[in-house]
């Protein structure tokens, strides 16, 4: 018996260690703004965000990483060890949709995420000219971020737009809103408004649209064509007349002579 148990002793040693170190590895895990998951953040474009990553059952100092997307963030000594702050000012649209993301240095399967949703206005102000042809096509395109979506609606010399058939259409995505005018009239000189509107508040920009009179076309390739028969008409007319010509030269010289 005393053979068997000495046979016991050295594999119960490692299992023991094994199953430790299971143990620490499952407990430990972070939270980034008390969330031990992955989370939405929602906020505003203007005031800072603060993001705040911590350690949760850990047995010993714990260096930390916070990435941009795919890009490190630049951490400072004293701001990587069993908590990590972090703070987006300011916060602008562009960081709408962005993924900020803290993890372990020595196991960076242990992480947790936060994507910002940052809500903000329909961008939209400025305004255009545009002078186009009659009987020509026209669009007239307003780009207009937002968070939530807008509406846009269209409005000419300050009424609302009222759509012909078949000559007016209206093309709208999430950030993008146009306006076609097809064989633009006189009718369609004006000033012609993109309104978007959202939750958060309203953009607007002016299109100032002139049409011209239909200009008169040359027929260019009839004018060349005219030209090169007129050419051709005088060279034959000299190659047919040489003779004479060539004698009415040669009169002259024998007279001189």
């Amino acid at each position: 018996m005393a053979w068997k148990s000495s046979l016991t002793v050295p594999y119960a040693v490692p299992a023991f260690a094994v199953c430790f170190l299971a143990c620490v590895a499952t407990g430990l895990e972070l939270s980034v703004n008390n969330n031990a998951a992955d989370f939405t953040l929602s906020t505003t474009s203007g005031p800072p965000v603060s993001l705040s990553c911590l350690v949760q059952n850990n047995s010993q100092a714990e260096e930390l990483l916070w990435y941009r997307e795919d890009g490190a963030v630049d951490l400072r000594d004293g701001n990587k060890v069993n908590v990590s702050n972090i703070c987006i000012s300011p916060v602008t649209e562009d960081d709408n949709g962005i993924t900020f993301t803290c993890m372990l240095k020595r196991d960076q399967s242990v992480r947790v995420s936060v994507i910002l949703d940052v809500q903000y206005p329909p961008l939209l102000t400025g305004e255009k000219s545009l002078t186009i042809e009659e009987g020509k096509s026209v669009t007239l395109t307003c780009d207009a971020k937002s968070n939530p979506q807008g509406q846009a609606n269209w409005y000419k010399n300050n009424d609302t737009l009222t759509l012909e058939q078949d000559r007016y259409q209206v093309y709208q995505t999430s950030d993008v809103f146009q306006l076609s005018i097809k064989k633009a009239q006189k009718s369609d000189n004006g000033t012609y408004t993109c309104v978007v509107k959202s939750a958060l508040g309203e953009g607007r920009k002016d299109f100032h649209l002139i049409v011209e009179d239909k200009k008169t076309v040359f027929p260019m390739e009839a004018i060349i064509a005219a030209a090169v028969v007129v050419a051709l008409t005088v060279l034959f007319g000299i190659v047919a007349r040489r003779e004479k010509i060539f004698k009415c030269f040669k009169g002259s010289s024998e007279t001189a002579l």
